[in-house]
């Protein structure tokens, strides 16, 4: 069902019960502090349901676009319903698996676990003896959402036409990501699937793991899970096992955001059970993915941290904006504020650092300048606060950046050991590379050899000038390439774990590359 389904009377009458609630509840005229502003705002999302809690929680990712205490409030929505009747739960079993309940289960715990206004949880017993959780969601969840997606998309189209609110908060996009989210949930395949992928990444990581899903007794408004029978991860008893557990979680966040570009992207203790030395992740309905340009520069920005360098830490943070950063953009104001950010997170503890807060400090330094930053980013940044709180519960002496540093030593230059800092060289070449390409892309828009609204000026005697800009950059590019490739080839052969084959290759690449750069000076001449 669409929403332009609905009838005008139907989204009419929904329409008037939202404004009578913001009205009362969140947009009271009587003012008072920010805190009691975003606690009224939050009490009326979740009077609304699921759809505006849903849209509370996507807000509350987002710091760009809400001020703190909004955000801070907003992260703690919850679900306030009624559960469902015995009779009801048993009728969408019954619709759902085609027979009834009791040629599949043994027995269902008629008190659920968790009722949400998507779906509630209960315990239950197979016929053939597993424990299992049961999700069922809820008859009228659909309906209900589809409605009010149709009644907002009636709101962001008036909105669009008053360029004034679009310039403060993108409507379209924060719709268009509302709609894809809440479509998703309201179909527990997607979350099936979703836990399978999961498990494959999880695979390296011998002490976390996802429940096993019944997948012939799983469909769209049906979940069958294994029943994970452990305790809150908060809990989990002093020791190694607990020590390792909580480097492997560090670890498999980075691994998710920045080799997968797939992670859980709700990681808060409440969905982390501790069994047998091994930590469980539940509730996969939210996740977050990152496009593969995106990855390579969050991790270089964790390198830049590492590092304590601003100028490429302020490159990085323009390069993460998906347009084109303000003409009037103040870069040394930008730069100075940026580098009180890194000195304030820098040299804490895990239990006092947290990167969650650095990327909110970063999207807010980014924001007054207006430089505006993605969402996967601002998503990425709460995920990795939610999980860095758990690690650090779990080992308060382990130190994010040497997880950091020697996950990209392991994954990413694996193979190039010896003298030189594994971590070092894959920082400043990529560096470099990452410079050369904005010089480049910088003297394309000069030339105006880049579509869009550039300045355009066709001046026969400039034209010298920009056959000599582009041979600049062609030999500065070709200069770094083989730089690089020649400092890899003399540090793989420096190692003796390295395949002769390799350093060879490198070498012959980097030869050939100087003698293109020779050639092409020479030719000049």
């Amino acid at each position: 069902m669409s929403e332009r389904e609905y009838g005008g009377g139907a989204l009419l009458g929904r329409a008037k019960k939202i404004g009578t609630v913001l009205g009362r509840t969140a947009l009271a005229r009587d003012g008072g502090s920010p805190e009691q502003q975003a606690r009224r705002l939050r009490l009326a999302l979740e009077e609304l349901g699921p759809t505006f809690a849903k849209l509370g929680q996507i807000l509350s990712t987002r710091p760009d676009l809400l001020p703190e205490a909004f955000v801070v409030e907003l992260g703690g929505l919850q679900d306030k319903v009624a559960p469902l009747t015995e009779a009801e739960v048993v009728q969408v079993m019954e619709e759902e698996l085609g027979v009834p309940w009791e040629d599949v289960f043994e027995r269902i715990d008629p008190e659920p676990l968790a009722a949400g206004t998507i779906a509630q949880v209960h315990r239950a017993r197979l016929e053939t003896g597993d424990r299992v959780v049961v999700k069922v969601q809820r008859p009228a969840a659909r309906d209900e959402i589809l409605r009010d997606l149709g009644l907002l998309e009636l709101f962001v189209e008036k909105a669009g036409r008053r360029p004034g609110l679009n310039r403060v908060v993108d409507f379209g996009a924060v719709l268009e990501h509302l709609s894809a989210s809440l479509r998703r949930e309201l179909d527990f395949r997607g979350e099936a699937e979703n836990a399978e992928r999961l498990r494959e990444v999880l695979g390296p990581f011998s002490r976390l793991d996802v429940p096993r899903v019944y997948e012939r007794l799983t469909t769209s408004r049906l979940l069958v899970l294994e029943e994970i029978e452990g305790v809150p991860v908060r809990e989990a008893p002093d020791g190694q096992a607990r020590r390792e557990a909580g480097r492997q979680l560090l670890e498999c966040y980075y691994h998710q955001i920045l080799i997968d570009g797939f992670f859980h992207a709700d990681p808060h203790p409440g969905n982390l059970l501790w069994r047998d030395d091994t930590i469980y992740f539940l509730d996969v309905g939210m996740v977050g993915e990152v496009a593969p340009e995106t990855r390579e520069l969050v991790l270089l920005l964790l390198l830049a941290f590492w590092q304590e360098d601003v100028d490429f830490l302020a490159d990085l943070v323009l390069m993460l904006s998906p347009g084109e950063p303000p003409v009037d953009l103040d870069l040394s104001a930008f730069q100075s504020e940026l580098g009180e950010v890194l000195m304030r997170y820098r040299r804490l503890s895990l239990r006092e650092i947290q990167l969650g807060p650095v990327l909110q400090g970063i999207t807010e330094v980014a924001t007054r300048h207006g430089v505006q930053l993605t969402a996967e980013l601002a998503l990425t940044g709460k995920a990795l606060a939610q999980m860095q709180m758990t690690a650090a519960e779990l080992d308060p002496e382990l130190d994010p950046f040497s997880v950091v540093g020697s996950f990209v030593a392991r994954n990413v230059l694996g193979r190039v050991r010896g003298g030189a800092d594994p971590k070092r060289l894959f920082y400043d070449v990529r560096k470099g590379h990452l410079r050369v390409t904005r010089l480049l892309d910088a003297a394309e828009r000069v030339m105006g050899s880049r579509p869009g609204p550039k300045l355009q000026i066709e001046i026969r005697a400039i034209r010298p000038l920009e056959a000599s800009i582009r041979a600049a950059a062609r030999r500065i590019s070709l200069a770094v390439t083989a730089g690089s490739a020649l400092v890899a080839a003399g540090t793989t052969a420096a190692s003796g774990r390295v395949e002769a084959w390799v350093p060879l290759t490198l070498g012959v690449a980097g030869a050939t590359l100087t003698a293109m750069l020779l050639f092409d000076l020479l030719r000049r001449r």
